[in-house]
């Protein structure tokens, strides 16, 4: 039972299953009814609307391909009308921009260069379409014209504006720079210094040189404007320097007329720029020939008094000179500060591959004049040194250290320029070295070959005008080791390049050497003296001198790199003459000396002959000491060290004897005048002998 009950259930299961599959086959079957019927529908409709579609082309496209037609015929007379004015227009051209061409392009520029590009067209049109019509002359020839008045034009504003630039100006620059060189490696530079800038050219008329270079070079035009250019901006460098130097001797002239304080003061101290507020300007003058400027006064001072030299100055007053090498120093940072404004000035005008070939032309006058120079420089000092006027290496160092010192700036500036350019500064720095080195050693040799003339010697024995000169000459080098060791080193061919230990051993070398001379040609000239008491004392003073000025000044060090003894050398140089002198005591401490005496005894009553012997004692003494005394009191000690040593060299061998003596035989009764013999006290002694070497005791 329960079998069957649970087939008939699952029977039921199935037809329910089987009716509902059936219910949705027959809604399946409506719905591709339904959906076939459509179908039929929209074929239709897109059937007949791809007829109407296929009427509607029959019936547009020909309309269309007219229109088309019509459009392109429209464009073509448009763009040959078009064509036939522009054509038109070329044929104009000559007539629209005559008035303009002929007028210049002076206060309009831009409407200038605008005819020109319209008549440049026109003469490319012509020239390729038509080159045997008439217009193409007459273009042509408006053309060149027009070119003429640009070039003109450039001409005009390069002459207007192309002026000198101030002497305060530049030197007002060149003290900014050698503030800013003084002030390079602090934190900050001084406040309210105002930035100096060289203007060379107004803003507009730069503008417009710019726009008419740039018109040219692209017209073919530029060789002439290149031409033009160099040479006015040549000329305008050249004045720039030629003024700078007029300004430092109008200058110089004007301080020397004020007062000797105001001209010393200005040999002295390099001037400085004022302040700006103060609105006054003075000359910037290097610092560097102070010293050497002052000695070489000195010289021509000293020559004066004394007659000539082996170190007189160049030809021409010194002043003179000065103001020539301190100008001649500034010329040279002024061409490089004006190379260098010059330069960035052509780079915006001249077109780029013009700069160098334009710039080396520009500059040819200037640095010809200012090798010129130098080579005057360098003649005047052959010259001196012909003479035997040493001193001309004073003038040519201070150059020369501010040539080297300045040619890195050169080499910079110079760089684009070609070789024979490049070459002129180096070339002149040689020759400077050869013939300073030349003076350097012509003049350690004339130091040893100084002739030993009576009528060249100091009569009272003091310092030579040779020794004093030799010191001043060398201390001079004292500021130019590097390039005076420089100069020694030019002639050893055998190393291109020295350290600057090197440099200062070969200085040391050679003042060592002069030194030496120096020191050889004294004894030789001290023999000139008949009495040797006086040659010792010009040793003395020459010797005593030169260790002075030796401690004095950095030379001692200097000497002492190659020799560590030289000052213990001349200290022993001065005992030993100091024993020298001793000798010339003698004559006098013989007359009171015990050798020889009578022995004397108590209650003893002396002989003739013995009171003859303290007779003839006493007199040797007071003969011997006023002759002694007489005659040295006109040599010179000038150093009053040395003086009062020699002076109490004399006491010390003197006194103590001729007390002894006094005491011993001035109370014996050897003479009925005793104050005929014994003339003087110890006192009196000593006061005679503190009047030695004083020529106005």
């Amino acid at each position: 039972m329960p079998a069957e009950e649970t087939v008939s259930a699952r029977k039921r299961d199935i037809e329910e299953k089987l009716n509902q599959e059936q219910h949705v086959l027959n809604f399946i079957r409506e719905s591709l009814d339904k959906s076939e019927q459509q179908t039929a529908s929209m074929v239709g409709i897109l059937s007949s609307f791809e007829c109407r579609l296929a009427r509607l082309e029959d019936a547009i496209v020909p309309v269309y391909r007219q229109t088309e037609t019509l459009q392109r015929l429209q464009e073509n007379v448009e763009r040959t009308l078009g064509a036939l004015h522009h054509v038109i227009g070329y044929y104009s051209v000559a007539c629209d921009t005559q008035r303009v061409v002929k007028e210049g392009p002076a206060g309009r520029l831009e409407e200038y260069l605008e005819c020109m590009a319209r008549i440049q067209n026109a003469v490319e049109y012509f020239t390729e379409n038509n080159p045997d019509s008439p217009e193409l002359n007459t273009v042509k020839s408006l053309f060149e014209n027009g070119k003429e008045w640009l070039e003109g034009e450039a001409r005009t504003l390069l002459q207007r504006h192309s002026k000198a630039v101030p002497p305060v100006l530049l030197l007002d620059a060149l003290a900014q720079d050698e503030d800013e060189a003084a002030q390079e490696g602090e934190a900050c530079a001084t406040e309210g210094t105002a930035d100096v800038h060289i203007q060379q050219l107004p803003e507009r008329a730069l503008a417009d040189l710019v726009r008419i270079s740039h018109w040219l070079v692209e017209s073919g035009r530029s060789h002439d404007l290149m031409t033009v250019y160099y040479q006015l901006r040549s000329g305008q460098m050249l004045r720039s320097l030629q003024g700078l130097k007029e300004h430092l001797r109008r200058s110089h002239h004007a301080a020397a007329g004020h007062s000797p304080a105001v001209g010393a003061r200005r040999t002295n101290t390099p001037t400085k720029r004022p302040p700006a507020s103060t609105g006054k300007r003075t000359a910037y003058i290097p610092g560097t020939l102070r010293k050497a400027q002052n000695l070489l006064k000195q010289y021509a001072q000293q020559e004066a008094r004394k007659g000539c030299s082996n170190l007189s100055p160049m030809e021409g007053s010194v002043e003179a000179w000065d103001v020539e090498i301190d100008a001649y120093i500034l010329c040279v940072s002024a061409f490089v500060k004006l190379a260098h404004s010059e330069y960035q000035l052509l780079t915006q005008i001249i077109p780029d591959f013009h700069h160098k070939k334009t710039f080396d032309s520009l500059i040819q006058e200037s640095l010809d004049s200012l090798v010129a120079e130098g080579d005057g420089v360098v003649a005047a000092a052959r010259r001196a040194v012909m003479r035997h006027d040493y001193s001309a290496v004073l003038s040519v160092l201070p150059v020369l250290r501010h040539l080297k010192a300045c040619k890195p700036q050169f080499d910079i500036v110079l760089q684009g320029t070609a070789a024979p350019t490049k070459n002129k500064l180096p070339t002149l720095i040689s020759a400077m070295e050869t013939t300073g080195a030349k003076a350097l050693e012509e003049f350690a040799d004339s130091i040893k070959n100084d002739p030993d003339k009576e009528y060249n010697m100091p009569k009272d024995g003091t310092v030579h005008e040779l020794t004093s000169n030799a010191i001043l000459f060398l201390q001079q080098l004292l500021d130019f080791q590097e390039t005076a060791a420089a100069m020694l080193a030019s002639q050893d061919s055998s190393t291109l390049s020295h350290s600057s230990e090197f440099s200062r051993k070969l200085l040391s070398t050679y003042v060592s050497r002069v030194l030496g001379n120096l020191q050889g040609n004294l004894l030789s000239k001290c023999r000139v003296y008949e009495d040797p008491a006086l040659g010792c004392i010009f040793l003395l003073n020459n010797y005593n001198y030169t260790l002075k000025a030796l401690q004095r000044s950095e030379l001692l060090q200097l000497v002492e790199v190659t020799q560590p003894n030289l000052e213990r050398t001349y200290e022993e140089l001065i005992d030993s003459q100091l024993q020298s002198y001793r000798r010339s005591w003698m004559k006098v401490l013989e007359s009171i000396s015990d050798r020889n005496m009578p022995v004397l005894t108590p209650g003893t009553k002396l002989k003739d002959k013995e009171r003859q012997v303290i007779k003839d004692r006493f007199k040797g003494f007071n003969e011997g000491l006023e002759e002694l005394c007489r005659v040295q009191k006109c040599w010179a000690v000038p150093e009053r060290e040395l003086r009062e040593r020699l002076r109490q060299e004399g006491k010390k061998m003197l006194l103590n004897s001729y007390r002894v003596f006094v005491d011993r035989y001035g109370s014996v009764p050897f003479t009925k005048n005793p104050g005929k013999y014994v003339r003087f006290r110890s006192e009196q002694v000593a006061e005679m002998i503190d009047r030695l070497f004083d020529t106005s005791a």
